[in-house]
C-alpha cells in the first residue's frame, strides 16, 4: 500500500524556499567582502591609528587628540590644505568644459568619429603618462611651453620650478584627462535626451542657451551629479600628478593632503603612521562633506519630482 501525498504537496527545502532572495546576495558576497576589507576596515583603522604615535613597527603610544592639535600648527599641512582647496575650485572647470565639448561632438557631421577619438584619448592613458608628458611640456630650455613663452616674452617660464605657478601647472595637467571623463559622461547623457521634448521646445521657439538651460540640462542631472562627485574626489586625491611632476616641490609648495600624508606616514622623511592617519582622516571628512551634500541634493530633487 503506497503512502498518500501530503495535501499541501511535497515539502520544499529551506534553500528552495529562499533561493530567489539569497541568490543575489551570493553574487554580491565577494564584492562586499572585498569592499569591507579594502575600504571600510581601512577607514576605521585610520580613525583608530590617528590617536596614536606610531611608526608602523614599534608599539603604539596613545596621544589622544595630539596629532590633530599638531596639524593646525604644521605649516606644511596648511599649505597642503590650501592647495587642495585651489585644486577643488579650479578642477570644477572640467564639468562645464566637458559639457561644452560633448555638445560639440554630439553632431552628425562627417569626421566626427575622429574628433571623438582625439578628445577621448586623454581618458585612456595613465595619470603617470599624463604627468610625464606635461613635465616635458613645462621643462626648462627644451619644453614647448618654455620655448613658447620665451618667443612671446623674451624670457621663458619654467612653470614647475616656480613656487607661484607650479600648482596651477599641475592642475592644468590634471584637467586634461578629467575634462575627457566629464565629456564621456555627458555624451552618454545626451544620447538619452528625449527627442520629443527637444522638438516641442523648438516649436515653442526655444533655441541656443534657452534650449540648453531649460530642456537639455534638466535631463542631464544624473550625468552632472556623477561628473561633479568624481571631479571632487579627483581634486582631493591628487597624489599621482604631484608625485610625478614635482614630488611636492619646489620648496614644498605643491604638496596636497594625500601627498603630505604619504610623506609623513610612509616615506623616509616621516614614518609617522599616526600623524599620517590624522591627515587621512581630515581628507576623508572633507570628501564626505561634499559627497554628502551632493547626495542630499540629489535625493531632495528626486523627491521634488
Amino acid at each position: 500500500m503506497t503512502a498518500l501525498p501530503d495535501a499541501h504537496g511535497p515539502k520544499r527545502s529551506w534553500w528552495k524556499s529562499n533561493q530567489q532572495k539569497l541568490t543575489p546576495w551570493l553574487f554580491l558576497a565577494p564584492g562586499i567582502f572585498m569592499f569591507a576589507v579594502y575600504v571600510v576596515w581601512p577607514i576605521f583603522a585610520s580613525f583608530q591609528f590617528s590617536f596614536y604615535d606610531w611608526d608602523g613597527l614599534s608599539p603604539k603610544e596613545w596621544v589622544g587628540w595630539g596629532n590633530y592639535q599638531e596639524l593646525w600648527g604644521d605649516r606644511n599641512f596648511i599649505i597642503s590644505l590650501k592647495n587642495n582647496l585651489i585644486w577643488l575650485v579650479l578642477y570644477m572647470l572640467a564639468v562645464p568644459a566637458g559639457l561644452g565639448i560633448a555638445i560639440f561632438l554630439n553632431q552628425t557631421v562627417s569626421g566626427i568619429r575622429i574628433y571623438k577619438s582625439l578628445f577621448f584619448f586623454p581618458f585612456v592613458i595613465s595619470q603617470v603618462v599624463v604627468g610625464l608628458m606635461f613635465a616635458w611640456f613645462y621643462a626648462p630650455n627644451f619644453g614647448l611651453f618654455f620655448q613658447l613663452t620665451e618667443w612671446l616674452f623674451g624670457t621663458g617660464t619654467a612653470v614647475l620650478a616656480n613656487p607661484d605657478y607650479a600648482t596651477y601647472g599641475i592642475i592644468v595637467a590634471g584637467l586634461w584627462p578629467q575634462i575627457a571623463y566629464c565629456m564621456i559622461l555627458y555624451l552618454t547623457g545626451l544620447n538619452n535626451v528625449a527627442p520629443d521634448q527637444i522638438e516641442a521646445a523648438r516649436l515653442d521657439g526655444a533655441k541656443g542657451l534657452k534650449m540648453l538651460w531649460y530642456v537639455v540640462l534638466p535631463q542631464l542631472r544624473p550625468a552632472t551629479f556623477i561628473a561633479v562627485v568624481v571631479t571632487v574626489i579627483g581634486a582631493l586625491r591628487s597624489f599621482d600628478l604631484v608625485s610625478i611632476m614635482t614630488n611636492g616641490g619646489p620648496f614644498g609648495q605643491t604638496r596636497v593632503l594625500s601627498f603630505y600624508m604619504y610623506e609623513k606616514a610612509l616615506s623616509e622623511y616621516g614614518y609617522r603612521m599616526g600623524y599620517g592617519a590624522a591627515i587621512a582622516v581630515v581628507l576623508f571628512l572633507i570628501m564626505m562633506v561634499f559627497i554628502a551634500g551632493f547626495v542630499w541634493k540629489m535625493v531632495r530633487d528626486e523627491r521634488g519630482h
